[in-house]
């Protein structure tokens, strides 16, 4: 069969739909699913929720992007891209359950490719330069330990659309955090230059790892109705974790967290964000409207 019939025929399968090899013209990311909001919910503010849940994953996954091609190694690089992919398709869901409750029916394209800088929702430790490979690994296990904290408990959320997203996302989080893990305890307790580099990605990472942990005023309204989770109550838990897991590779063990401040939840971001976006958005804003 040649080139041009497999292509027509892997079309047909997909409804005579030819954008499928490019990841385009899927259905609606809530298709099937009761978006009803919960009773004495404002719509409003669990789309600001889902957009910082949301930011963090999309903008993440950005950056992770970076890693294709440049990785030590061709496994890491599959590893890196693959939770790259499982962070894109989180915010996939919450961006568009973000639409669905603020009543604009805005889509993930919309949130994700024609939103200003301003508009972002995201934590600065997601924007932050990539670095070298063992602050990459940091900043992963930083972030999924306190994404996955938080997500274990938004199982419970009276949003049955946010239980149905952590449930699903609590098992790829658990990945994330154990792949940062073993490459923390790989390189720390490695020779002295790798333990060198990590110390040090450890120490470059550490400011940032307040802000996670600072309920914004939205967020801490859903939490009292049981619809958020207040990023406080985990704060403890996560450090917890980092400090088994810096201890275990021979490093030291990690002071307490910055006083957490609401920055990028508040629209705040450093001048990182920009060009990311940029990278991001570039195609969209070049080809308005385009299907491919």
């Amino acid at each position: 069969m040649s080139g041009d019939k497999i292509y027509t025929a892997l079309s047909e399968e997909h409804g005579g739909d030819a954008r499928w090899a490019f990841g385009t013209g899927f259905t609606d990311a809530l298709a099937g699913v009761d978006t009803t909001l919960p009773e004495g919910v404002d719509g409003a503010d669990l789309a600001l929720y889902c957009q910082m849940l949301g930011d963090d994953a999309l903008v993440q996954a950005q950056r992770l992007v970076h890693w294709v091609t440049d990785a030590p190694e061709l496994e890491e690089e599959v590893a890196l891209a693959n939770i790259a992919l499982d962070l894109l398709g989180q915010a996939r869901l919450l961006l568009a359950r973000a639409g669905q409750a603020d009543g604009t029916g805005r889509d993930e394209d919309a949130f994700a490719y024609r939103r200003s800088v301003g508009e972002f929702r995201n934590v600065h430790l997601a924007e932050a330069p990539r670095g070298d490979f063992a602050r990459a690994v940091v900043t992963l296990l930083v972030l999924s330990s306190v994404r996955l904290a938080v997500f274990t408990r938004l199982v419970d959320s009276r949003d049955p659309v946010l239980a149905a997203i952590a449930a699903k996302a609590v098992h790829e989080l658990a990945y994330h955090r154990e792949y940062a893990v073993s490459w923390v305890l790989r390189l720390g307790d490695g020779t002295p230059y790798s333990r060198e580099r990590v110390a040090q990605a450890v120490a470059d990472v550490w400011p940032m790892t307040g802000e996670p942990f600072a309920a914004h005023p939205a967020e801490a309204g859903l939490a009292d109705q049981g619809v958020a989770v207040d990023p406080a109550t985990v704060r403890a838990e996560v450090h917890d974790v980092l400090t088994h897991v810096l201890t275990s590779a021979t490093l030291d063990a990690p002071p307490a967290f910055p006083e957490p401040a609401v920055a990028g939840r508040d629209g705040v971001h450093t001048p990182d964000l920009a060009p990311l976006l940029d990278e991001l958005q570039k195609v969209a804003r070049e080809h308005p409207e385009a299907t491919w």
